[in-house]
């Protein structure tokens, strides 16, 4: 449980950290997306995602990235998006910059392991 707290304790770091307000990020809507990654390793990877906005700076993430399902929790602020997520046994977290044409550009990583990945939300 600790694991989860440090993992929600850090997004919101993160998402507090940036707190310019910018037009469109406060009209950023959330809905399906397309999902291109880099793993800490180098390989690639590609899937989908879905944002659902849940109040004026939160939100519900779910990617299906091959035959793995993630779900996680997402706050907003400005042009920053954080997200914590559970993956089988990891807890992981994801800081996106929301660009001007709703795409997310992120960087992740894995609680307790080296390195991070990158990762791209493309809106459909």
């Amino acid at each position: 449980m600790n694991i989860i707290k440090t993992a929600l304790a850090a997004a919101l770091f993160a998402v507090g950290c940036v707190g310019v307000a910018y037009a469109d990020a406060d009209n950023f809507s959330g809905g399906d997306y397309d999902v291109r990654g880099t793993n800490p390793d180098g390989s690639k990877y590609k899937g989908t995602a879905e944002i659902d906005v849940t109040s004026t700076t939160t939100c519900r993430i779910h990617w299906k990235i091959g035959s793995d399902e993630s779900d996680g929790i997402c706050m907003r602020n400005g042009i920053a998006l954080a997200a914590s997520y559970v993956l089988g046994k990891d807890i992981g977290l994801v800081i996106y910059e929301i660009r001007d044409d709703d795409t997310l550009d992120g960087i992740w990583t894995i609680a307790d392991q080296d390195g991070s990945g990158t990762e791209l939300l493309i809106p459909r």
